[in-house]
C-alpha cells in the first residue's frame, strides 16, 4: 500500500533522530581533528562505475544494485557504497592536482542495496566512511585504523575490537590464485552456486562466502605468500599500531567483499559482527581513468552502531530540552507571546507556545513535556504592568522581567 513506507527502509522519528545527529556529529568532530574534509556526491551514478569499481564478481553487483534506466536510455544506479563515487569525482575533478596530499575526505549519506533486511540490515542505509587518497605509507593505514577507532569510543560503543590482514598486490597475489584455485579444484563441486561461478573469474573471493566458509577453512591464505614489498608495509602498519597502542589481531581469512582491495584489509568487530570494514586500493583510481594512486578508506553503517549502542545500554548525552516555553493567558498575551517568541528565537532560545488555546493547567503540562528549563507566564495583568513572571523549573524561583529586559534574562539564566 502507498501508505507503507517500502520494505528494507525506515522512518527516523523525533525521538530518535537525535541519536542519529549525535553519531554524525561525532563523527564530523573526530575526522575535523584528523582533518578529513566532507564530500557529497550523487545519490546515483552510471552504473558503470560500480561494475568497475567495486568488481563484476561482488555480491553486491551481481545481486543488490538498484539499477534502473532513465529516459535518455542511459544505465543509472543508487549508490550500493561511497567509495566508487568519491573515487570518480577525485579523478573527474582532478583532486590529485592539490598541493596539499593525500586528499582526505569523507562522506556520511544514505547508500542502497537490494537484500534481505534485518537488524542493522536496511535497503536504504546510512553510511558513514573516510577516504584517504595519494599516499601509500603504512603510517596513512595506521591513521585510517585509528580514526576509526576513536570514533568508535567517542561515540560510546564498547569492547571492540580491530582485526586486520593483507590481501597482497598485483605482484604477489597472482601466485597466490595459482595455489588456491589448485586446493579449490577438489572442491568445486561442494561449494555453492555462486562460488562456482567466481573459481576462474576471482577465486579469492570464495573466502568471502559465509556459505562456504566451513569448506575451505584450510584454504591457503595471502598473507602466507606475500611478495617482500608486502610484507614490509604490513610489518610498519603493525608497528605504527603498536606506536599507537592500537591492539589488534592478525586475522588471515580477512577478504572483504569488494574486487578493489590491496594489502591492507581490516574489520573491527563487536558482539562478533563488523561494524567498521575497510582497506586499501591502490588501483581503484586508474581503473576510474585517474593517474596511478594509492588509497585506503573505511565503511560504517550508522543503524548498526546506534543498535550495538542499544544492546551495550549506552546513554547519549542528547541535548532534547527547550530553553523556553511561554504561557500565554488570554488574546493580547497570546498576541504579545508570539512576537517574544521570534525574538527569543532569533536571539539563539529554543522556544515554544501553546497553539491550542488551551488553559494555564494545560500549558505547563506542555512544558513540563518539552523539558523546559524555564517558563514565561503572561497575562493581562502582567501585561498592564509590563512585566512577566519567569520561573527557574529545576529550582521553582519565580521572578517577574520587565518585558523590555526579558530576552536578555533569559539569555543570561540560561547561562
Amino acid at each position: 500500500m502507498f501508505t507503507n513506507k517500502p520494505r528494507g527502509t525506515q522512518d527516523i522519528l523525533p525521538g530518535e533522530v537525535e541519536k542519529w545527529q549525535f553519531v554524525e556529529k561525532v563523527a564530523r568532530d573526530v575526522c575535523r581533528r584528523f582533518n578529513y574534509q566532507e564530500i557529497r556526491t550523487p545519490i546515483f551514478e552510471h552504473t558503470e562505475l560500480f561494475a568497475r569499481g567495486v568488481g563484476e564478481t561482488t555480491d553486491i553487483v551481481e545481486k543488490e544494485m538498484y539499477t534502473f534506466t532513465d529516459r535518455g536510455e542511459r544505465s543509472l544506479t543508487l549508490r550500493p557504497e561511497g567509495t566508487a563515487g568519491v573515487v570518480r569525482s577525485f579523478v573527474e575533478n582532478k583532486l590529485y592536482g592539490l598541493p596539499q596530499q593525500p586528499t582526505k575526505l569523507y562522506y556520511i549519506g544514505p547508500m542502497f542495496r537490494y537484500e534481505r533486511p534485518q537488524a542493522g540490515r536496511d535497503r536504504q542505509f546510512v553510511q558513514f566512511g573516510i577516504e584517504s587518497l595519494g599516499s601509500d605509507q603504512p603510517s596513512v593505514d595506521a591513521e585510517v585504523l585509528a580514526l576509526a577507532m576513536t570514533f568508535l569510543t567517542e561515540v560510546g560503543v564498547r569492547d571492540h575490537s580491530l582485526e586486520i590482514n593483507s590481501v597482497g598486490c598485483p605482484t604477489c597475489r597472482p601466485v597466490y590464485r595459482e595455489h588456491l584455485m589448485h586446493y579449490l579444484a577438489d572442491k568445486k563441486d561442494e561449494l555453492c552456486k555462486d562460488c562456482q561461478s567466481r573459481y576462474e573469474r576471482n577465486p579469492m573471493r570464495i573466502l568471502d562466502c559465509k556459505a562456504d566458509r566451513d569448506k575451505v577453512q584450510d584454504a591457503p591464505v595471502m598473507i602466507d605468500h606475500l611478495c617482500d614489498a608486502c610484507r614490509t608495509h604490513f610489518d610498519r602498519l603493525q608497528e605504527h599500531l603498536d606506536d599507537f597502542a592500537i591492539p589488534y589481531t592478525v586475522n588471515a581469512h580477512i577478504v572483504r567483499g569488494l574486487d578493489y582491495y590491496t594489502r591492507t584489509a581490516f574489520e573491527i568487530i563487536v558482539d562478533g559482527s563488523t561494524i567498521i570494514g575497510g582497506g586499501r586500493y591502490n588501483g581503484l583510481v586508474s581503473e576510474l581513468g585517474g593517474p596511478e594512486t594509492a588509497g585506503i578508506g573505511f565503511g560504517c553503517g550508522v543503524s548498526r552502531v546506534l543498535i550495538t549502542l542499544d544492546n551495550q545500554k549506552v546513554e547519549l548525552p542528547l541535548e532534547q530540552t527547550l530553553d523556553v516555553y511561554v504561557v500565554a493567558l488570554g488574546e493580547a498575551a497570546d498576541r504579545k507571546a508570539v512576537s517574544l517568541l521570534q525574538e527569543m528565537r532569533v536571539a539563539g532560545l529554543s522556544a515554544e507556545k501553546d497553539y491550542l488555546a488551551r488553559g494555564m493547567k494545560a500549558q505547563l503540562k506542555s512544558a513540563d513535556r518539552l523539558q523546559a528549563k524555564q517558563v514565561v507566564i503572561l497575562g493581562d495583568d502582567e501585561l498592564a504592568q509590563g512585566v512577566a513572571n519567569v520561573k527557574d523549573m529545576a529550582s521553582g524561583e519565580q521572578i517577574a522581567v520587565p518585558l523590555p529586559e526579558l530576552t536578555e534574562k533569559l539569555q543570561m539564566r540560561k547561562g
